[in-house]
């Protein structure tokens, strides 16, 4: 069934300018997960070059995560306010710069500040991206089409951007920072040339500044609190009052939200089953991925003594899975809907982290670890383009940008928050001058919390299964004091 808002066939010829537009979108998503992905392997030279402590430099990851984390939703709702092509651009421009400086700086302060600059940019081309995906193409099997091909870059992105930092580190570690830029400058060029212009929002109430204020800086301080709780301690006085003042800054951002005539969110979306599963679940499927992934390249680099291109290509059969992938789960997700393919996915995820909690100092690869690496890949090739789908379906053109917004803060706050639960359960039971055996047991109840919330996302995606394919499913519609005839139409496949 296709949505009202696009009526246009659901069998559409993707002409030239539509597939160059869509790889445009791709390149940036691309450039996101390969930016990720790239630095943690050439933090040990960096730290050598800059005579930088381990402390400063977590924060060459953290920075990035704080500035993407911190402002999706702001990212996401100017993209609908300001336009998204036009939001997309000028933070694709600014990620190129941020990635030219980075290279270039020989001050750890200011190649943080480049990190945070860039996952500010981030955080505006990733919502207003997928926004622009949807609506450029029609909801139904040409955007689940788009969308799959579009999710499945971030996994090549990561699984590429690990192969790429292990040979580029070995040269030097500014061409990792360095190569992002000339990419976004092509796609940035190309942008400006394929996407189609997209209409500006007529706001009756204004711009919703209190509620940008407030969620943005509920967003800042949550990211910052998490990252940095593992290093002062969960229960110090720090920690604890840094949440008490994120909770005070939600509970106003929520009053701000209930009152504004032009909200930055509007919380009625939550009320939906189907999208309120598609945010959770997007929490704890990234969340236990990068917990998981930390522990596994700790594992495989300290304790086995594995190279980083040892370990990125162990890595690597999931993100080519992944990518074989991506030109068929369209079809995939046409055939069988949404929920059933989350279910399916976050079991192999359970799966896979289970298998690997059986993990020994001297494992064999097509053992132990390839099957883990396999159904890692499934997992991701089905659960991250349905959860797209999922939260963008039913979505009115208008609210594209926020609600691409939440569902991007979903993914970056769940992973700075299991990220940083794993690593204190892991230091927990660290002992000093432990011998690997211990820091393989040691690791073990990390292995253990991420089994655990792939687990509970399982859980939590069931009740999706309830919903009758094909049937009404109220997925993002106006509350009734809003608009009560948008309210009762509203119903579309979930």
């Amino acid at each position: 069934m296709t949505s009202p808002l696009n009526s246009s066939p659901t069998q559409e010829r993707w002409t030239p300018r539509l597939w160059g537009t869509l790889l445009v979108l791709c390149a940036a998503m691309f450039l996101d997960a390969l930016d990720v992905s790239m630095v943690g392997v050439a933090l040990p030279s960096i730290g050598s070059e800059l005579d930088l402590s381990t402390s400063t430099l977590q924060w060459i990851v953290s920075g990035y995560i704080l500035g993407y984390g911190g402002l999706l939703l702001l990212g996401g709702r100017a993209a609908d306010l300001l336009g998204r092509r036009r939001v997309f651009l000028i933070a694709l421009g600014v990620f190129a710069v941020a990635s030219l400086l980075g290279g270039l700086v020989d001050s750890g302060a200011l190649l943080i500040a480049s990190r945070f600059i860039k996952g500010l940019s981030a955080a505006f081309t990733a919502p207003a991206g997928l926004s622009i995906i949807t609506t450029t193409f029609a909801e139904g099997p040409v955007r689940n089409r788009a969308l799959s091909i579009y999710t499945t870059c971030a996994a090549t992105g990561f699984s590429m951007g690990l192969v790429l930092s292990g040979l580029l580190t070995e040269a030097s570690w500014r061409l990792t920072m360095l190569l992002p830029a000339p990419i976004a400058v092509l796609a940035l060029v190309a942008g400006i040339k394929l996407i189609p212009r997209s209409p500006r929002e007529e706001t009756r109430g204004g711009y919703d500044v209190p509620g940008a204020v407030t969620g943005t800086a509920s967003m800042l301080l949550l990211v910052f609190t998490v990252v940095q709780a593992p290093e002062v301690g969960w229960t110090s006085a720090r920690t604890l009052l840094s949440f008490l003042a994120v909770v005070v800054l939600l509970t106003l951002f929520v009053v701000i939200e209930q009152r504004s005539a032009s909200p930055l969110v509007r919380l009625g979306v939550l009320r939906s089953g189907s999208q309120l599963r598609a945010q959770v679940g997007a929490m704890t499927f990234f969340g236990s991925y990068v917990g998981f992934q930390f522990l596994v390249t700790q594992y495989m680099q300290d304790l086995l003594g594995w190279s980083a291109m040892q370990t990125a290509l162990a890595f690597l059969p999931a993100g080519a899975l992944v990518a074989l992938s991506a030109t068929t789960m369209g079809s995939v997700i046409d055939r069988f809907g949404t929920p059933r393919l989350i279910v399916i996915g976050f079991a192999a995820l359970v799966l896979s982290y289970a298998l690997f909690l059986r993990a020994d100092l001297s494992p064999t690869y097509a053992v132990v670890v390839l099957p883990s690496m396999l159904l890692l890949g499934a997992a991701c090739a089905l659960v991250f383009p349905s959860l797209n789908v999922q939260a963008t379906n039913g979505v009115e053109d208008h609210e594209q940008g926020m609600v691409s917004g939440l569902l991007n803060t979903s993914i970056q706050v769940g992973g700075a928050i299991f990220l940083a639960v794993v690593t204190a359960v892991v230091t927990a039971n660290s002992k000093e001058h432990a011998t690997p055996e211990q820091v393989l047991d040691s690791f073990r109840p990390g292995l253990l919390v991420v089994t655990l919330v792939a687990a509970a996302g399982l859980l939590l995606s069931l009740p999706g299964l309830r919903t009758r394919r094909g049937g009404p499913s109220l997925v993002v519609a106006r509350s009734q004091a809003e608009e009560p005839v948008k309210a009762k139409a509203g119903a579309v496949r979930d």
